[in-house]
């Protein structure tokens, strides 16, 4: 009787399922800015930002611009995880608390040399979660604020539009796309590959096409199911978690797997999800069925009436808000990753509309000679904490976590360094030793010793060695050969007047042994493991 009772409720996606894994994506994501934007762009950070320089949100002065940038960042960061963290915990939220939270991520994320498409789909979920929530309540099944269809309707709309805009912008694209020979070298080329990445990568040629195929079938044909009706929307929702969870199996792409699956959750309604909550909850529901059922229900409040006008409205925003994201996806000149609102409300999306060929990396390397030129001279190698580099690590498991500056320097080995100056800016900190760069990387060569006279940048095409060869009987995991230069060798006192001239922290005579701080991360990726 009770599985019947509950099964009635057909158009009320539960609300908790959905808070709790906003939750968790922005506990995750404001973990990363506290471990890692003092480094990255604090006010000696490699790309040091100030709210009074190009490209400036106008949040940025009301929220970071207040005394200390570095403070600032913590306070923030910590705040987020904080008040995430207590949602993650018990499950309880409201409009207070979601808007607090969309409110200090969007002061992190309007930094024009960090920001990704992952963060504009993040502040595009908080959003519409705040609606999902009661407004001061902290109930987590409350009586008087179900959630509104309206509202479950947005987070179907903003799935639909996240696969439409990776299918068509790949169809637009890479001409491998067409073909369906893209998959040959995504696993290689994707920016942080992890393990299975290696064996997937060397699976037959007709098993890629049909990944390629699959692939432009569950982004460009399945989302339509959405609005077929209730049993095709949740087929939708079942085929893009399924897609969402193969992705996180097969790479490394931050949170946005994780966050993608989230929307894909209002497909579903409480009947189809029941059997994820308790009996307390399912208890609950019953009641509220039951009141329902005998006119118990309590007649509309004022704050009643004053939601459902809400409600109408946000659906009206987003409807509006949607126009030039429609456009742009119907267009043939179709930009992904891109927000035609200032608070990102409504954005376009996108991923990986061209495909590399080839993998390339940068491998910055130091050396102890007075020569940089002498052949005699042993040039040893830093190592980021989760990039390719050391051909014999296995490739790392981080998601839903990532590391920033991993991801630049895979961008950084598309270009020069003239097109990114901030790692000529990481070969002075090197140089001067300095414990903020090298917090950012998981082997210094030379840590405990004296530190480089010299630091160049070498450019390598790296290739992954097949599954049992003789490569990889001797423990490599990747083959690289050297294309050549990508910065010269540059040391101390040759770039000092080239940090002057940027307004970079000036550049101090090392002190040797230091440490590379690895401890933080460690702990930090063991609360990380407690709350994912």
């Amino acid at each position: 009787i009770e599985t019947t009772r509950i099964s009635t409720i057909k158009r009320n996606p539960h609300e908790e399922l959905n808070n709790k894994n906003t939750k968790k994506k922005l506990f995750v994501a404001f973990a990363i800015a506290y471990n890692q934007n003092k480094q990255l762009i604090g006010a000696d950070g490699l790309l040091p930002y100030r709210c009074g320089g190009a490209g400036v949100h106008p949040l940025c002065p009301l929220v970071l611009d207040w005394t200390d940038m570095d403070a600032n960042l913590d306070v923030i960061a910590l705040l987020g995880m904080a008040l995430s963290g207590f949602v993650l915990l018990t499950g309880m939220a409201n409009m207070v608390i979601m808007a607090t939270l969309w409110v200090l991520y969007h002061s992190l994320v309007n930094l024009p040399d960090l920001s990704a498409g992952w963060e504009s789909q993040l502040l595009e979920t908080g959003f519409l979660a705040i609606f999902l929530c009661p407004v001061l309540s902290l109930s987590q099944m409350p009586r008087r604020c179900p959630p509104s269809l309206i509202c479950m309707w947005t987070f179907r709309w903003l799935i639909v539009r996240i696969m439409l805009g990776a299918g068509l912008i790949k169809i637009r694209g890479d001409k491998c796309w067409r073909d369906l020979t893209c998959m040959d070298f995504h696993y290689e080329t994707q920016p942080v590959p992890n393990p299975m990445s290696y064996y997937l990568h060397r699976t037959p040629w007709w098993f890629h096409r049909f990944e390629t195929l699959a692939n432009h079938c569950i982004e460009l044909i399945v989302p339509f199911f959405t609005f077929m009706g209730r049993r095709m929307c949740m087929v939708n929702g079942v085929l893009q978690i399924l897609f969402q969870v193969v992705l996180i199996i097969s790479g490394n792409l931050s949170f946005l797997n994780w966050l993608t699956i989230v929307p894909s959750l209002a497909c579903f309604d409480d009947a189809s999800l029941a059997f994820l909550f308790g009996s307390r909850a399912k208890k609950t529901v019953l009641e509220i069925q039951e009141e329902a059922a005998t006119g118990r229900t309590l007649q509309p409040s004022k704050g009643m009436l004053i939601r459902r006008v809400v409600n109408v409205s946000l659906g009206i925003l987003i409807g509006f808000l949607s126009v030039p994201v429609v456009t742009n996806l119907l267009s043939s000149r179709q930009v992904m990753n891109t927000s035609f609102d200032p608070l990102r409300i409504v954005n376009t999306y996108g991923a990986f509309g061209s495909i590399t060929k080839e993998r390339t990396e940068v491998i910055i390397q130091g050396t102890l000679a007075s020569d940089p030129k002498d052949p005699g001279a042993v040039w040893e190698e830093y190592q980021f904490l989760c990039k390719p580099g050391d051909i014999y690590r296995r490739p790392c498991v981080i998601s839903p976590y990532h590391y920033r500056l991993d991801w630049l320097m895979w961008f950084a080995a598309f270009q020069t360094y003239e097109q990114n100056e901030w790692v000529i800016h990481i070969a002075g900190r090197l140089l001067s030793n300095d414990s903020t760069v090298l917090s950012l990387m998981d082997h210094n060569p030379f840590q405990g010793r004296a530190t480089p006279r010299w630091v160049r940048g070498e450019h390598y095409i790296y290739r992954f060695s097949r599954p049992g060869s003789s490569s990889a009987a001797q423990g490599k995991w990747w083959l690289r050969k050297r294309i050549g230069p990508y910065f010269p060798p540059v040391d101390l006192e040759g770039l000092r007047g080239y940090f002057q001239s940027r307004d970079w922290p000036i550049l101090t005579s090392p002190s040797t042994g230091a440490k590379c701080p690895v401890l933080k991360t460690a702990l930090l990726m063991l609360l990380l493991l407690k709350h994912v």
